[in-house]
């Protein structure tokens, strides 16, 4: 008897661990079942791929929508069409909101508001503080959290815990891996007056090398001390790329597409558009982060989407906040890369879908694989496009790619079996749930 499916991926190049090659994939019930020669007529619905990539649905785990609190930035639905539209089907959203995401209710609150709202799948970090040290491994367990996030050195919104005590009482009580902003405070307060009012370009001399270098190595150190795995966010300097190469045994790490493609000499044309914390650095960085890249020692990318209003980023520095939109232009500015020929196809997607399942322990999500949830991001590489404010998705309407020329281009979206975007269009809306993860699936 003939298998039949829901839908069918057919004549599309399909890169997962067996390799780059032409393959159809069958869907049914929402999973992948079927990889090979599959007959267009066992197809419920037809999905033609020839010319395209199919990639495993791209995981973008550092993302902030705003809500609830600064909804005039960004909300959840807001936030998951831009990244329907730019390929990614699933994202994991940061805690510092208004109210932070620090407790149980609070988690449930945002999964509520998602829920029947966000067009992409989703989880949700919770932010670890002084105050709720003691039930973090409680709190990382639940559906839909992520994990635990721990900013070190102050950025968007009121979540600090800065001190070595502090981050070890939380460390003491995880059990998954949980992710840091790692800047050192207590040098980012000796530093302020390393601001010079109006230049933007004055951003990595305050937020300087030592304190992101410094606070990396005090949080190996904390995380061997207790016996605890740690993610290193947005790695932005060349040193601690030497560093975690020789500790990876506790520690991984990320890197963004903003620190892979800007430098310091771009403050001279985009200003505080690309200011973030930490900063874009000089081009010896960018270099070294690429180094890392190809190394492995960089073991995912996030797009550490943070959106802030046109009229916000438009203040004099250092009034204007840190932070730019980006988990659209994740996967086309890397794509760009890649036709460049910095880093391969494979290796893509190692950092944005497989690395993202390994590191996490996503349940059923971040391959091209029998039984797995049928994610894809599907791509054309000779595609070229320029990239535009005014084709933003996002609620802030801008982008700090603006202008640039990338070939290589997300044309469809499917998240579970579902086609979501197609050619820059959303098809079926408002259908995103919650990203299980092993080690919570008995919480």
């Amino acid at each position: 008897m003939t298998q039949t499916f829901d839908t069918v991926l057919k004549g599309g190049t399909v890169v997962n661990h067996d390799g780059t090659g032409a393959r159809d994939v069958g869907i049914a019930d929402g999973r992948i079942a079927a990889i090979g020669t599959i007959d267009a007529s066992a197809a419920g619905e037809l999905i033609d791929c020839t010319g395209l990539h199919v990639l495993p649905g791209v995981i973008d785990s550092q993302v902030h929508f705003r809500e609830p609190g600064l909804e005039h930035k960004e909300d959840l639905e807001t936030g998951s069409r831009a990244a329907v539209l730019g390929g990614v089907t699933a994202v994991f959203e940061m805690p510092n909101t208004n109210p932070l995401t620090v407790t149980e209710e609070a988690l449930a609150d945002k999964i509520a508001r998602a829920t029947g709202r966000m067009h992409c799948d989703f989880a949700f970090w919770v932010g670890g503080t002084h105050e709720n040290a003691s039930i973090v491994g409680e709190l990382e367990r639940l559906p839909g959290a992520a994990g635990i996030k721990v900013f070190m050195g102050s950025s968007t919104g009121d979540l600090l815990v800065e001190d070595d005590e502090g981050v070890a009482a939380i460390l003491r009580n995880t059990r998954r891996r949980a992710a840091f902003h790692s800047e050192d405070e207590y040098r980012l307060r000796d530093r302020e007056g390393e601001r010079v009012e109006g230049d933007p370009s004055s951003h990595p001399v305050w937020r300087d090398v030592e304190a992101a270098l410094k606070c990396t190595k005090r949080l190996v150190r904390i995380a061997r001390d207790n016996r605890a795995r740690i993610h290193v966010l947005h790695i932005s300097t060349a040193e601690e790329i030497d560093f975690l190469a020789q500790n990876k045994d506790v520690a991984t790490s990320e890197a963004l597409p903003n620190h892979l493609t800007f430098s310091a000499d771009d403050y001279a044309e985009r200003g505080t558009l690309i200011q973030m914390n930490p900063p874009i650095r000089e081009a010896r960085h960018r270099e070294g982060i690429w180094k890392g890249i190809a190394q492995g020692v960089i073991d995912v990318l996030g797009s550490d989407h943070a959106p802030h209003t046109l009229e916000e980023k438009h203040k004099p520095y250092p009034a204007s906040p840190s932070g730019m939109p980006g988990v659209q232009y994740l996967v086309p500015v890397m794509l760009d890369h890649v036709s460049k020929g910095r880093l391969s196809l494979e290796r893509l997607v190692d950092l944005t879908s497989h690395g993202q399942q390994r590191l996490f322990g996503i349940a059923t999500k971040g391959r091209i694989a029998k039984g797995y949830d049928a994610d894809f991001t599907i791509v054309d590489l000779k595609r070229s496009e320029t990239i535009r404010h005014a084709d933003a998705g996002t609620k802030a309407g801008w982008t700090a790619f603006d202008g640039m020329q990338v070939t290589g281009w997300p044309v469809g979206t499917v998240i579970r079996g579902k086609r979501v975007m197609w050619d820059g269009e959303i098809v079926t809306p408002s259908n995103g749930e919650k990203v299980l993860f092993s080690e919570a699936l008995a919480a």
